[in-house]
């Protein structure tokens, strides 16, 4: 698999990798927050290939190998306070972004898969570019309102440590926080996660790998309540959220299945925040059932 990349006018440089079928109806995995496109798993991606869909993954804006937005990083009481910097780019930014990656690979429309802050960007393109999406799938996202959605104490806690400074306490640190956010009902592969954490500190060039969570989650919070937008969304939608997730609390799906018009809402019992293996599976006949019509074409 080759990274590619794509200079956006006015914006960053994107990496991305493209898989499967060249003339297959586009499908576009965003990922979550401090995440890279390693990040989805690859029975998940192997999954939509195998049904014939043009796999385009990418690393956001401060994440992965695309371009490190030149900004100060908000701190830690302005994050905690929900106090983004004036200048903070936003989910829409972050949006156009995407819609910017589908302009340069020629891509009119493609079904859009986002997890965490990747379901909020995947939202917001469909909110704003209803014409570009074909279907939505929104995993333990929500939608920007202080009453849902809200992360347990204990995980801002854990956010709130101190950055990794070699890899081995990226791996130690990764591996704590997916057993802290993961669940034993879809226990997560230790050897895997191991693998990504490796991968992601070497991909991303070591501790610049983190470097701008700090900035997305300013993002988020400079977007603030997106549920008026999210009646906006036209496309066929599945919000997909675990009863035990302790990063986005599941009042957050269920209040982006409400805000979204004919929105299909998915509630896994024991499912955290995080695409254990034993979750790809339902996870991909979800987004397949929603994509394709019963004659197996897309939408």
């Amino acid at each position: 698999m080759t990274d590619s990349f794509a200079d956006l006018p006015g914006g960053p440089r994107i990496c991305y990798r493209e898989e499967g079928a060249g003339d297959g109806v586009p499908l576009v995995l965003i990922a979550g927050l401090g995440l890279d496109l390693t990040s989805w798993p690859r029975p998940m991606v192997e999954g939509f290939t195998g049904r014939g869909f043009r796999v385009v993954t990418f690393d956001n804006r401060d994440a992965g190998r695309s371009d490190r937005i030149k900004a100060p990083n908000p701190g830690k009481l302005r994050q905690l306070l929900a106090r983004p910097l004036p200048d903070a780019y936003d989910l829409g930014d972050m949006a156009a972004d995407t819609v910017g990656l589908l302009d340069h690979l020629g891509i009119e429309q493609a079904h859009l898969v986002g997890m965490s802050m990747g379901g909020m960007i995947a939202q917001t393109v469909a909110a704003r570019n209803p014409g570009r999406v074909l279907s939505l799938t929104s995993i333990f996202s929500t939608t920007g309102h202080r009453k849902v959605g809200q992360p347990a104490r204990s995980t801002l806690l854990r956010m709130a440590r101190r950055p990794a400074r070699t890899v081995e306490e990226s791996v130690v640190g990764h591996l704590a926080m997916m057993g802290h956010l993961g669940s034993t009902t879809f226990p997560l592969d230790k050897d895997v996660e191991t693998a990504w954490a490796i991968g992601l500190w070497e991909r991303a060039g070591g501790r610049r790998a983190r470097s701008g969570i700090a900035r997305q989650i300013g993002a988020i919070q400079a977007s603030g309540d997106r549920t008026a937008e999210l009646g906006r969304v036209t496309c066929p939608t599945v919000v997909v959220h675990g009863n035990s997730d302790r990063m986005v609390h599941h009042t957050g799906g269920k209040a982006t299945a409400k805000a979204v018009n004919g929105a299909r809402y998915v509630e896994i019992p024991g499912m955290g925040h995080h695409i254990a293996p034993d979750l790809v599976d339902r996870l991909v006949e979800l987004t397949a059932e929603l994509a394709l019509d019963p004659a197996g074409e897309s939408r």
